[in-house]
Parts: structure tokens; C-alpha cells; sequence
């Protein structure tokens, strides 16, 4: 049995803006999750027959994402028939759940090779595609929550306002990452990570804004208010905007992960190796809160505290999220998403985990770090988290 699960390789498209016209609009989702495991296993040169087994995150799963997309992509990759495939719904976290189970899997000795991955092409498959003229809910869930749930957007407000975090702090946050993720891009730091969508010719991020500034994002409308939301929650600020979100998002990524021992056996160096994984579920009308309670309890089973953290991945959602993160953590500000985050590099819902994995190895190899964790707020209430060690 194997008594560790490593991190050999993690790659993911350069993304792209999530509404028709945005540059991967034109790439089928099973397509665009093929090229990330074909990439993955040339980059390696491994024999793709050896792999266990391809989970995938997807959060829309209907239309061109139905029918198990990562079993398609699996094929549409040239992978041997006899290469299996699921696909996990576990909301904005999905890809990160297929890195945990596909770890836990080979800790527990039931597989030596697994590729975790991730895709949402939100510009096929546009967001709220799958509950359609559809009750998700159902009359249970209704009966326990009789004032009624919200859409992600208004449980963002209402972190806000429970923070008491103010318009020109959620603005300043945005335009920090924007400026960031400009820096990296410009550097080459995102060079070794991104790997060519086949008809795309640039490798840049579509979603990053060079130039943005506080006084630029001040001047848009909030994005989430209406009269009647405005109505109900009378405490709100509406300070949120489409600047302070993350945008819609096409992409894909994927993590080669293995045993040791069969990352030895077939000469490949691993890049870090799982230290712990932690899933909570939250408050569902908060929703994306589940960050801060996740975060402790994966340092609680890894017997590490934040001054051994080096770097941290907290997806930006929206930026109320990361900076009640920061109040409750108190965390140190300067180790949070250095190469920025999702409000600048996008958030393509079913990729995002493993696009964020992706970032956080690169950056603990290119800083020196030792330690990084990784965490995302979910729909519905829920957050995993993550601990990797650089190898």
C-alpha cells in the first residue's frame, strides 16, 4: 500500500472569456478537456494505458457537458478504450475534489496513476443551464429554509456587509488581482503552466485587464441588486460589481497524480506531494464562508499552523470572500493568490480547482516555498481545502 500520493505534472489552458465571441467559445468542452490530458501525458511520456483511472470536475453537466464529459474527453484524447472516466459536481470546487479523491485513491492503495481534471466552457454551456425551468430544491429543503435561499451573488453581499467590508476595499481587492495576475503573465511566470489549445494561436489569459484601477472599477453599477432583493435585505450595501467578481470563464486543467513508488518505477519527479485535504459544509444562505473553517481543520490534520503556510490559494470568487477570509484567518495578506486570482484569471466553475493547484505548484517552485494551501468556497454551502508540500 502506498503511503503517499504525489503531484508529477498539473497543466491547464490559458483561459478565456465565458460568453459567445470569448476566444475558447469555439472549442467543444470535451475537446478542450482532451487537449489538457493529452498535454499531460506527452509532457510526461507516459503511456496513457497505465492510468487508472480520469476524474473530472464539471459543474453544468448538460448539453455538450452531459453524458459523463470526462469519459468523452478520455477518448476524444486517444487514451486506450480500456481508461475509464468519471465526472464530479462538487459546485465551484469540483476539480479540487477530483485532486482529493484521486490522491485518496492512491494513498489507499486501490490505484497507482489517476488524473484529476476540470472543464467548464461557460460560453456553450452558459451558468444556470442545468436548473432550467427546474426546481432544484424541492419542497423539504424549502420547508427548513423558509425565508429562502440566494444566488451566489447576494450570499457575496451579505459576507460583505457581515464584514463590514466597504466598495473602495472590495474594489481595491479586484484591481490587486488584475494587477498581479498582469505582472505574472508579463514575467513568464504562467509559461511553464499553460499548455496550446489546438486552432487557439495566443497562450494569454483573456480575462486579465492590464490597466484596472479602484477609480476605473468604482464607476460600475453593482451587479446583483434589484428592488425587490433591495427590499428583503435592507442591510446590504450593494457594493459588489461585475469588477469585483470573477467573470465568466472557459477553461480546462488537469494534475497527473501517483504513487511515489510509481513515479520512481517510471523515472518521473514528482513537483510536491498531499499533506492533507479537508470538506466542510456551511451556512447555504452565507454559501461561500465555508473557506474559513475548511482552512483550519486541513491545518489541524496536517499539525501545521498559518506561519508554516507559504503560500495560499483562495479562489476569488467574489471579493468579499478572500478578505473576510483574511479578517477571520488573519493570515499573511502577502502569501494570498500572488499571481492573482480568479477575478482576474477567471473562474471556469468545473476547471477552477485544479487551475488553481496549477498556479499554487508553480508558485511554491518559483518563490522557494515549501508549503501551500489551497481552498474554494462552494454553491450550496460548502469549501474544501488542500495542503501540498513542494518536493
Amino acid at each position: 500500500m502506498s503511503t503517499e500520493a504525489v503531484i508529477v505534472d498539473v497543466v491547464r489552458t490559458p483561459v478565456g472569456r465565458g460568453k459567445p465571441g470569448g476566444r475558447l467559445s469555439g472549442v467543444h468542452p470535451v475537446d478542450l478537456l482532451a487537449g489538457v490530458l493529452d498535454a499531460l501525458v506527452n509532457r510526461n511520456d507516459l503511456d496513457p494505458a497505465l492510468i487508472d483511472d480520469v476524474i473530472g470536475g464539471c459543474v453544468s453537466q448538460v448539453g455538450e457537458q452531459s453524458f459523463n464529459v470526462t469519459r468523452n474527453a478520455v477518448l476524444a484524447a486517444g487514451f486506450p478504450e480500456s481508461v475509464p472516466g468519471t465526472t464530479v459536481d462538487r459546485q465551484c470546487g469540483s476539480s479540487q475534489q477530483t485532486a482529493t479523491f484521486a490522491a485518496q485513491a492512491v494513498l489507499a492503495g486501490q490505484a497507482d496513476i489517476v488524473i484529476a481534471c476540470g472543464v467548464e466552457s461557460m460560453s456553450r454551456v452558459p451558468l444556470g443551464s442545468s436548473t432550467t425551468g427546474a426546481d432544484p430544491y424541492g419542497s423539504r429543503i424549502r420547508s427548513r429554509y423558509p425565508e429562502g435561499l440566494v444566488g451566489q451573488g447576494v450570499a457575496a453581499e451579505l459576507i460583505a456587509a457581515t464584514w463590514r467590508l466597504g466598495r473602495d476595499e472590495l474594489d481595491a481587492f479586484a484591481a490587486r488581482s488584475h494587477r498581479l495576475a498582469t505582472e505574472a503573465g508579463e514575467s513568464g511566470a504562467f509559461a511553464a503552466e499553460v499548455v496550446p489549445v489546438p486552432g487557439i494561436d495566443s497562450l494569454s489569459d483573456e480575462t486579465v485587464r492590464p490597466g484596472t484601477t479602484v477609480e476605473g472599477l468604482a464607476e460600475l453599477p453593482s451587479a446583483f441588486r434589484t428592488d425587490e432583493l433591495a427590499a428583503r435585505f435592507p442591510e446590504l450595501g450593494w457594493h459588489l460589481t461585475a469588477g469585483s467578481s470573477s467573470p465568466l470563464t472557459d477553461g480546462a486543467s488537469a494534475a497527473l497524480i501517483m504513487s511515489a513508488e510509481a513515479a520512481e518505477k517510471l523515472g518521473l519527479e514528482p513537483r510536491a506531494r498531499f499533506r492533507s485535504f479537508a470538506v466542510v459544509g456551511s451556512d447555504p444562505l452565507l454559501m461561500l464562508t465555508g473557506v474559513i473553517p475548511a482552512t483550519e481543520r486541513v491545518l489541524a490534520r496536517a499539525g501545521l499552523t498559518h506561519d508554516d503556510i507559504d503560500v495560499y490559494e483562495v479562489n476569488e470568487a467574489f471579493a468579499s470572500v478572500p478578505l473576510a477570509w483574511l479578517a477571520e484567518t488573519r493570515a499573511d495578506a502577502a502569501k494570498l493568490n500572488p499571481r492573482g486570482g480568479a477575478i482576474a484569471l477567471g473562474h471556469a466553475l468545473g476547471s477552477s480547482g485544479t487551475r488553481l493547484l496549477t498556479t499554487l505548484v508553480a508558485q511554491l517552485e518559483a518563490s522557494g516555498g515549501r508549503l501551500g494551501l489551497q481552498t474554494m468556497c462552494e454553491g450550496g454551502g460548502m469549501a474544501n481545502a488542500t495542503v501540498i508540500e513542494r518536493v
